[in-house]
This record gives C-alpha cells, sequence and structure tokens, in this order.
C-alpha cells in the first residue's frame, strides 16, 4: 500500500505548524511572496542570503528547518507551465524532504480556491508516486516509506483518483525492477492469477502448447527457445456496467531477452529483464481503472515469454505462419516484441473491440530518435492519435507522432513470404516495427506506443526514479477521455 492521504479544509496553525516534521508549500508564481504563510519569513531570509528573487522558486525549490525543528520546502507553481513542467518543479521541492525519507508529510496549498485544488492534486501525486521505495535485496532492509500524507486547507475527492494511478504506476514499478530469476513467465502468471483474484478480473490463459495447436507460429517462435514451456497470452478482464464500449489494451512481457541467436553484447543485455515492461504497464493501468470504478470496459492481452538462446531457438531465415496465416521471413532474432505481439494482437482483434493499444519496449532506434523523456506513438486513426497527444499533455507523461505511411512497406517485402519481420540494418526500425504490427489488427482503430521513457536516468516529470512507470497515467487519462466523450 502507499501513503494514505488526508485532506483538511482548515488550513495549518501555528501549533500544528510546530508538530510538522516535514512540510510542502506550494505557492503560485509571482515576482513577490503572497500573504502570510507557513515559513515565510525563514523563506525571506534565506532568499535574501542566496540572492534570488521569488519567481526563481519555480525553477529552484529551496528548503529550511523551522524554528521547531521540522524541515520545510517551498516551490512556486508556474500554472502557465505545462503538467510535466508543475510535475517537475513540484517532485524536485518533494525531494528536498522525501530524501529523509519521512513517515508523515504535510502539504500546504496557497492561492486562490483554484490554484490550491490543482496545486494540492499534483503535489499528492509526485509524493504518492515517490512515497515507497522499490524492494531491493541489499543488508539493512529497504528504505522507510512515506506513511500519510496531510493536505491542509483543501478537502477533494480528487485525491482519491491520484492515489488509485499512483498505485498503478507503483505497480508497473514493482513488476519492472524483480530480477529475471524473480519473474520468469510461470512466475508472472501466477502473480498475475493473484491480481486477478484480489481485483475480481476475470483470466483466461493460451499456453504454449494451445498457441501452437491454434497456429500461433510468430508467437511460438520466440517462446520455442526457453527450455521451460512456460509462456502464454494472457487475457484479463475487467467490465462495468454502465460500458458502452471495450477498450483491449496489449502489453509485450518478454521478461528476460538475450536476442537469441542473434545475441545481445553485455551492455545491450544488462537490462532486459526489464524487458516486459509493455505488459507491466497494461497491469497498472488495469488496477488503476478497477480502483477509479472507470465505466469502460477493458481486456487486456499479456505476451509473456522469454527470447532464448537455445538449439531450438528460431534462426534467421525461419518462415513461420502468424495466427492471421500470414507468413513471416525471419531476419533478426533480436526482433522478437514484434513477433510475440503480432498474434497476441491477432487475438485481442478477434474480440472486435473499439480500439487496440499496445505498449512494449520495442525498438532502439525510438531511443535514438527521442532519447527517454518521451515515447512515441502511431496509429491508424488520426482521432486515436489526436486523443493520444491530448492525454499525453494531460497526464504529463508526453508522446510524440510518427509516420505510418503505406509505403515503408516497400522494405518489408520478402521473396519467400507475405513479410519481412525486420530490416537487418536499423534504418527507420520504429516506423517498421509499427508497420509490421499493423498488419495484425486487423482494420480496426490501433495505436501502438514504443516506451522509449521507460527508463529515464535522473527521473521524469513526477517520478524520481529511473523506472518511471510511464504510460500508466497516459493510459487512464485516455481511457477517461473516452468515457467523457
Amino acid at each position: 500500500m502507499l501513503a494514505k492521504v488526508v485532506s483538511r479544509s482548515a488550513v495549518l496553525s501555528k501549533a500544528a505548524l510546530n508538530k510538522v516534521s516535514h512540510l510542502l508549500v506550494l505557492v503560485p508564481k509571482d515576482k513577490t511572496l503572497p500573504p502570510e504563510f507557513p515559513g515565510r519569513d525563514v523563506l525571506k531570509a534565506l532568499l535574501s542570503r542566496r540572492h534570488m528573487e521569488p519567481a526563481q522558486l519555480a525553477e529552484t525549490p529551496l528548503s529550511a528547518e523551522l524554528g521547531q525543528g521540522g524541515l520545510a520546502a517551498w516551490v512556486m507553481v508556474d500554472f502557465g507551465a505545462t503538467v510535466f513542467n508543475r510535475q517537475t518543479a513540484i517532485r524536485n521541492a518533494l525531494q528536498l524532504l522525501l530524501s529523509e525519507n519521512p513517515e508523515t508529510l504535510d502539504i500546504v496549498p496557497i492561492g486562490d480556491d483554484g490554484q490550491r485544488k490543482a496545486a494540492a492534486e499534483m503535489a499528492v501525486y509526485c509524493a504518492l508516486v515517490n512515497s515507497k521505495p522499490l524492494a531491493t535485496r541489499r543488508n539493512g532492509g529497504n528504505a522507510r516509506a512515506l506513511d500519510m500524507v496531510t493536505v491542509h486547507g483543501v478537502r477533494d475527492r480528487a485525491f482519491v483518483a491520484m492515489a488509485a494511478v499512483a498505485e498503478g504506476n507503483y505497480l508497473c514499478r514493482m513488476l519492472t525492477s524483480l530480477p529475471a530469476n524473480d519473474l520468469t513467465p510461470q512466475s508472472y502468471r501466477q502473480r498475475i492469477a493473484a491480481l486477478c483474484k484480489d481485483n475480481g478480473w476475470k483470466r483466461e490463459e493460451f499456453d504454449f502448447k494451445k498457441l501452437r495447436k491454434m497456429g500461433a507460429g510468430a508467437f511460438t517462435a520466440v517462446a520455442q527457445g526457453s527450455p521451460d514451456e512456460d509462456a502464454a497470452v494472457v487475457r484479463l478482464s475487467y467490465r462495468h456496467k454502465d460500458a458502452r464500449e471495450t477498450i483491449a489494451l496489449v502489453g509485450k512481457g518478454i521478461c528476460f531477452d538475450t536476442g537469441g541467436h542473434n545475441l545481445k553484447p553485455a551492455r545491450g543485455m544488462l537490462d532486459m529483464h526489464k524487458d516486459m515492461n509493455g505488459s507491466a504497464v497494461v497491469l497498472g493501468i488495469i488496477l488503476a481503472a478497477t480502483r477509479l470504478n472507470l465505466p469502460i470496459n477493458i481486456d487486456c492481452w499479456l505476451a509473456i515469454a522469454q527470447n532464448h538462446l537455445s538449439p531450438a531457438a528460431y534462426k534467421q531465415g525461419d518462415v513461420v505462419t502468424a495466427l492471421n496465416g500470414t507468413t513471416i521471413e525471419v531476419i533478426h532474432t533480436d526482433a522478437e516484441g514484434r513477433m510475440v505481439l503480432a498474434d497476441t494482437l491477432t487475438l485481442a482483434s478477434r474480440q472486435k473491440p473499439a480500439a487496440i493499444i499496445d505498449f512494449a519496449t520495442l525498438t532502439g532506434s525510438m531511443i535514438y530518435a527521442l532519447g527517454t523523456r518521451y515515447s512515441g506513438i502511431f496509429s491508424n486513426r488520426d482521432d486515436l492519435l489526436t486523443s493520444a497527444l491530448e492525454a499525453g499533455k494531460a497526464s504529463g507523461e508526453r508522446v510524440h507522432a510518427f509516420p505510418l505511411d503505406p509505403d515503408y512497406d516497400a522494405a518489408l517485402k520478402s521473396d519467400i513470404a507475405d513479410t519481412k519481420q525486420c530490416l537487418i540494418a536499423g534504418e527507420a526500425d520504429h516506423i517498421l516495427a509499427a508497420r509490421f504490427l499493423l498488419k495484425f489488427a486487423d482494420g480496426l482503430p490501433w495505436l501502438h506506443m514504443d516506451l522509449s521513457a521507460y527508463h529515464c536516468d535522473g527521473g521524469l516529470g513526477a517520478m524520481a526514479g529511473s523506472t518511471t512507470g510511464f504510460g500508466v497515467a497516459w493510459g487512464v487519462e485516455l481511457l477517461r477521455q473516452r468515457v467523457r466523450r
């Protein structure tokens, strides 16, 4: 569980201030400091000593001890800035406090009613996603988690929504960070089964033998390299009585990626236990949607496998037949993500959802294109692409749209099969991968997210850690858009 959130309509009294251990004060950006707020005199002296103007607090938050021994941090919130930039400023201020691993955190927003509400909601979300360290096996245990967040001067039911999205984000990051020997396909499926039991989701598994019998040759080509036949496509279903449509979420769940016969170098293989991040994003979204009781139906399709090197592993030059009948010429065994997603997309499309959204740590070329601060998206529908961009702005998880023009298919033309899997060279691989996946969406509205921002050194937006959970808040916002329309 993440920290508990308590909101109080009363402002923080001087008597109560003396009992606060860690205090965050959120001030609307201006050239001057507003009237009295907790620690104002201490902050004025600190600004004077550092030769800073008050408005600089929007970029450089400050902290200092108060007279009673508590630690306070002050940040100016620029309501004209993007959500991402506001999240970053608040997160930087929070880190001045959370670095001490406090048990409690008090938040005091200053300004008019709208400013206090908006600043408090963002601060609560930033505090919650950073409130609980990811588990480690270090001797001496893990850092202490934040136990309670108290907001003063605002009573807001939206804090429940902030907590739901933060919980989904934490689940995503927790699963992504597990080492490969703790998260095999078999143990991952067991964890998913437990999540289904706890949250009332229906579950259906298409295991390796069943997929082979069904003719899912793209998925089983990758999975056959593992000595344990524990790979599977797992379907989870969330249903709501007031739902008007069903959305399919598809996630790449490669628990470890060696590259297969086209073996990755040591540097490239180092973090490949995180190649299941797309499936973790999907689990985070359905968990948050469940907590929010969103009136929308969700089907999650998780492609869970490993890409191993073995005598049974698929090879360059193999031709396999996908579940929808498409024949695929294998060009590079390290392009396994698009293979397992191909058959998983076919399974999802057969249920005729209103839209399919897939998430995958798919290509290195997307990282070359964008770095790790944005993720790239593709879609065969302009309205879905527009909604995705809006969700990125509203959630603070920024996305950039890439072209999906059909003439890119010329590069995937094969002399011996319906399509090549990829090129041996990496030119425009992120675009070619999207064109390949599109062949398996059966013409339905489809959006693909290549998760180049799943890991960002130094943190990203609201998240201070390098494993970001990117995609959960974005996905929840996109679902909310569909519910509201």
